[in-house]
């Protein structure tokens, strides 16, 4: 039996809930509520495009310059965004992740991150996916089992879907009150200001996103009761989804999928990214995470129907 371009796959179940996981980078691929779409899904066979739903470690956004320095020695990575010149979204994309636990609601999934040019650390990545009746569940657990402290960041990639159209008519709730500016040509990151100086990115009180661009971080992030902080893209019918997550994730990258001249993937989702720590972080050292060797992290998410 020949695999799939996107890895072997993985079917998770829970009433109205089915997520479909592939192998190749721990990728959501698909994930419908009564039969919905609420990401942006792609085929089986497919080369998954745009990072579509995949896991992001050992960082994720973009280190500039693919490069950065740590313990006094400097580490050039391979430039994954060519275009840019930048290293894009960690070092396991395109990994095949062993399974770990299979069951009809849940699967584990694992891969390591050997030491290599630009980052010589070795660390374990174990990925959980799990549905019930609140949604799909995502937790990204990284281990340190080298001998050096190693830099470290995750987050996940979903494309939320808000509806039929595009995102121009879908309404986005985005409860941050900070973003990180970035250069037009480039998105270096060039400084946090806050979000009342940039009103077109200020979606503190819902409404609808237009023809707005966004490929940008935010922080300051507004929780409930719980820690919890919550982004949520509506349709004109009122249906849409949600993506959620505590303090362990202060950042969240918000993008609106701008591919112009490519009318199958131009704005049909919202990328909406919980991270652990910003763009270019291996520089910057905010929210960076240094494990130690034998240390571990874990950050989650959950994506629901609205």
């Amino acid at each position: 039996m020949i695999t799939p371009r996107s890895g072997r796959q993985f079917s998770l179940v829970a009433g109205p809930y089915r997520a479909e996981i592939a192998s190749v980078g721990a990728t959501l691929r698909a994930l419908t509520f009564d039969g919905r779409d609420l990401v942006v899904p792609f085929a089986a066979d497919d080369v998954r495009p745009n990072y579509r739903g995949v896991t992001l470690a050992p960082w994720p956004n973009r280190i500039v310059d693919g490069r950065y320095t740590i313990g006094g020695v400097p580490q050039q990575l391979p430039l994954t965004e060519p275009e840019r010149g930048h290293a894009l979204h960690g070092l396991l994309a395109w990994s095949e992740y062993s399974d770990r636990v299979v069951e009809d609601d849940r699967v584990v999934l694992e891969a390591t991150i050997e030491p290599q040019t630009g980052y010589p650390f070795r660390v374990r990545v174990v990925v959980e996916y799990r549905v019930d009746g609140g949604g799909l569940h995502q937790s990204v657990t990284a281990e340190n089992i080298g001998v050096d402290a190693a830099p470290w960041g995750t987050g996940p990639h979903p494309y939320l879907v808000g509806g039929s159209g595009r995102v121009d008519e879908w309404t986005l709730a985005l409860p941050a009150s900070e973003v990180l500016v970035v250069t037009p040509d480039r998105l270096s990151p060039v400084a946090v200001e806050r979000i009342d100086a940039h009103p077109e990115w200020d979606f503190r009180t819902p409404h609808p996103i237009g023809d707005v661009f966004i490929d940008h971080a935010f922080t300051d992030l507004a929780a409930d009761d719980d820690g919890r902080t919550e982004v949520r893209v509506i349709g004109e019918d009122g249906q849409g989804a949600g993506i959620a997550w505590d303090e362990r994730c202060p950042w969240v990258q918000v993008h609106t999928a701008d591919t112009p001249g490519a009318d199958d993937t131009h704005r049909v989702g919202l990328a909406v990214e919980p991270m652990t720590c910003p763009p270019d972080a291996f520089n910057s050292g905010v929210d960076l995470v240094m494990l130690e060797p034998g240390d571990e992290a874990t950050a989650g998410w959950r994506i629901f129907a609205v």
